[in-house]
């Protein structure tokens, strides 16, 4: 494998820094300062300025205004997003409108693609199940009625869900089989219910009562819902890798101006250990996202199914993102405790990160099950 980035690929970092360059993470207030929320949506200036360098589109093919890129330029661009806590809908919305040109119908795409790049509609994705410990595809069932699919369950800590135009919904049909439902904002025998992440951000739990979709609306394929669980997956990988260099690069220049005893603090022994092993963390992180990444844009065989590949990354992503930020406030002193100080934020985004999508104790046991279901030949 070559994991050097193609010249696209490299177009679309730049182009993200560029958006993302006057993003101020401490613009937002504190969660631990507010009642509720941070904000009641999300950065809807930034989105439009995404919308205009084209990074909301980078997936999608050219008849959709898209540049036909992969996920590996999509972890790219949200790497730099993640650094300095950009509150867009980007991996949502992406990764959704990917899984309906990949898996959806002609009408489907027709109506959400183009929008969508234009970041005229706004797509999310419901993952988390009933809990946020099971299956999100065990949590809503669908049954066909007639020319209509009927949707009963619940999904809890939908992001952007009061934002979306359109929530994904993965739902089971009692023969083994998953779906994935459109969902519109506004369904009759839809309703959302207010919740809050560790980060602040408001989310939504979205309950279906009898909700009816049209058959249009219901993407039936084999392997849809795994693989945007695999690509949402990888994605908050690559937010945690941003997420954890911005963090310690905070750290590196705090303690390069600390002094103790006429010195700064970086020249001990102790603080350059322990910001070293930091750094081991997330070369860790940065290769095991690459290659899941990778795995995810090429299709490319290998001993195991993508999914192994992902799985390794978020156990990465999710170990290393919280010693990062363990390591920043223990080296920060008395600042890292301080919740009017960026860190405090970057700290709050970190642990929802590394528990999104399930936490590295869940993605070490579907490890071992793939490695159990495909043992060396």
């Amino acid at each position: 494998m070559d994991f050097t980035f193609t010249e696209e690929q490299q177009a679309a970092a730049e182009a993200a820094k560029g958006v993302f360059a006057g993003v101020a993470p401490d613009a937002v207030p504190s969660p631990a300062l507010t009642q509720g929320a941070v904000a009641e949506t999300y950065d809807r200036a930034l989105w439009a300025r995404l919308a205009d360098a084209d990074l909301l589109s980078l997936l999608l093919d050219a008849r959709y205004g898209g540049a036909g890129l992969d996920a590996i330029a999509l972890c790219l661009v949200l790497r730099e997003s993640a650094r300095v806590l950009a509150r867009v809908p980007l991996l949502e919305s992406s990764a959704a409108a990917a899984a309906v040109q990949a898996y959806g119908g002609e009408e489907a795409k027709e109506d959400l693609l183009a929008r969508a790049g234009r970041g005229e509609t706004v797509l999310t994705v419901a993952a988390h199940g009933r809990t946020g410990h099971d299956p999100a595809e065990q949590a809503v069932t669908a049954r066909q009625d007639g020319e209509t699919w009927v949707l009963d369950g619940v999904q809890t800590a939908v992001p952007w869900a009061y934002d979306a135009d359109v929530t994904v919904v993965p739902a089971h049909t009692g023969t083994g089989r998953t779906v994935l439902a459109l969902v519109p904002r506004g369904l009759e025998g839809a309703a959302l219910a207010e919740q809050f992440s560790t980060s602040g951000e408001r989310l939504g739990e979205l309950r279906l009562e009898s909700a009816r979709l049209a058959a249009r609306d219901v993407i039936d394929t084999a392997g849809a819902w795994e693989w945007l669980r695999e690509l949402l997956t990888t994605g908050t990988c690559a937010l945690a890798l941003g997420l954890g260099e911005r963090v310690l690069r905070m750290t590196g220049e705090y303690t390069g101006k600390r002094e103790q005893f006429g010195f700064p603090i970086a020249t001990f022994q102790a603080v350059a250990v322990q910001a070293a092993d930091r750094y081991i963390d997330l070369r860790a992180m940065e290769a095991t996202l690459w290659q899941a990444a990778w795995r995810i844009a090429s299709g490319a065989p290998g001993p195991l199914p993508a999914a192994g590949d992902v799985a390794v990354a978020k156990i990465w992503a999710a170990e290393g993102v919280r010693r990062v930020v363990q390591t920043a406030q223990h080296l920060h002193g008395g600042f890292g405790a301080d919740v009017d100080y960026p860190l405090h934020r970057y700290h709050a985004w970190a642990k929802h990160l590394e528990l999104s999508l399930g936490p590295a104790a869940a993605h070490e046991e579907a490890l071992g099950d793939l490695l159990a279901a495909h043992p060396p030949a």
